[in-house]
């Protein structure tokens, strides 16, 4: 636990990162688990895979929208469970190289991303429904399960191992530095040592020794896996990876410690495109989410699928420019910030760097607003973040039955309502003293 919480050390500082999923189910503008939900041959949808043209790819642009969010690294699909490769494999000809469009997507990602300051990473998955050895009949998820026509199907297991790992390698060694490996996902019996998960670990730390890696070697985005028991597996991984929602109570490890997660999110509710999905969700929502997720300790990595030409929808683009815009005024609040230990305010949440404590006011009060849970005698400053300016704590009839509450006001007259200045989230920045300043006599 100790050598996998020092190497996530930047992983938790960032705390906001993009998601990126690309391939030949973007072509069919449906769920990236088309192929799987209705059972299509590899031969039907070949023509997803030819159509993938994606003349307006720019990996430059999808840089300068995730530097303009305010996120801090980016992670893009490698190989979807579809098999179909975006980057140039010496093992197969089901790539973005030989499928008329010759080009390698994921150097190309990579050289733009890291180009802008960012953290890079890769997902991969370790299922694969072209692999010819691949289950097929008896497996949860292949297109061809329960299939007759596939029933004396008998793959060679090992032999796609040997496939796998050697993809596997190919990308941690020959794309340069990788700050993560994003697997996806074990089920069922495959988990773990049926992934060869020991010698898997061992190539790839050897080739990328401070690289971080997901926890989904052995479980999927419903499971935490071992890193939060007693003694974590060997390829328990960094982080946990919950998908597509916020755990209640972040996320600890059997003995009450905080385990680093990362909770990963699509920007309406499809991974890749999906033609007439338009439940973007807003940037008020983003904004609040990944407040809610650092107050936990955790990381928000948000996905965009782009478009069948390579664009990022427009919606995307403008949350992404309106996010960043917060993020510009009160990034100090999320970046290396996380779990305050102070209980959950009714009007937003806490989150805390150092000796600051921000308050994330997503409701307004009436009249002043209560601090509530903040040790008044410890406060030495309070801020408005956005601005710098001082907030003078107010104190008058109204809140003398609450003498131990820190009352704020957002206008000259306390008994007064006012409108928050940032209706998104006004964050306000409470700082402490430390313990020595707080107990000396008032008189020194």
């Amino acid at each position: 636990m100790t050598d996998r919480f020092s190497r996530s050390a930047w992983f938790r500082d960032a705390r906001f990162g993009l998601f990126v999923h690309f391939g030949g189910y973007t072509v069919i503008q449906d769920e990236a688990w088309w192929r799987s939900m209705e059972r299509v041959s590899i031969e039907d949808y070949q023509h997803a895979i030819d159509g993938f043209q994606p003349a307006r790819f720019d990996p430059a642009k999808w840089a300068d929208d995730a530097v303009a969010a305010g996120m801090k690294y980016a992670v893009m699909v490698a190989k979807h469970h579809e098999g179909f490769c975006l980057f140039d494999s010496k093992l197969t000809d089901y790539t973005s190289m030989h499928n008329g469009f010759g080009r390698d997507l994921v150097r190309e990602f990579l050289d733009a991303f890291r180009s802008r300051g960012l953290k890079v990473g890769l997902y991969y998955s370790l299922l694969d429904w072209h692999h010819p050895d691949y289950p097929a009949f008896d497996d949860d998820h292949h297109p061809h399960r329960g299939d007759p026509a596939w029933a004396d199907h008998r793959p060679d297991f090992p032999r796609y191992l040997e496939y796998m790992h050697a993809q596997v390698e190919e990308l941690v060694s020959n794309y340069g530095t990788l700050d993560i490996l994003w697997f996806d996902f074990s089920y069922g019996s495959m988990v773990g040592e049926t992934w060869k998960a020991d010698e898997l670990l061992a190539m790839v730390r050897r080739h990328q020794p401070d690289i971080l890696i997901n926890n989904r070697l052995e479980t999927s985005g419903g499971g935490f896996g071992s890193l939060v028991d007693e003694t974590p597996s060997d390829w328990a991984g960094d982080w946990v990876s919950p998908e597509q929602l916020i755990p209640a109570e972040g996320i600890r490890n059997v003995r009450g410690e905080a385990v680093p997660w990362e909770a990963n999110f699509t920007h309406n509710n499809n991974w890749g495109y999906f033609r007439g999905d338009t439940a973007f969700k807003s940037t008020r929502t983003i904004v609040r989410k990944l407040v809610e997720v650092v107050s936990k300790g955790g990381n928000m990595l948000l996905n965009v699928g782009p478009q069948p030409d390579g664009a990022f929808p427009a919606e995307s683009v403008r949350m992404l420019q309106e996010v960043g815009s917060w993020m510009e005024r009160n990034g100090e609040s999320i970046y290396g910030a996380g779990i305050a230990d102070v209980p959950k305010p009714e009007w937003g949440y806490y989150t805390q760097r150092g000796d600051t404590i921000c308050a994330h006011v997503f409701e307004g009060p009436i009249g002043p607003l209560a601090l509530t849970g903040i040790d008044k005698a410890a406060v030495r400053a309070v801020r408005l973040l956005t601005t710098g300016e001082e907030l003078t704590p107010v104190s008058f009839w109204l809140t003398e039955p609450y003498p131990d509450t820190l009352f704020l006001s957002f206008g000259d007259n306390p008994q007064f309502t006012y409108p928050l200045p940032d209706d998104i989230d006004t964050v306000i920045a409470i700082e402490l003293a430390d313990a020595a300043e707080s107990e000396r006599p008032a008189d020194e």
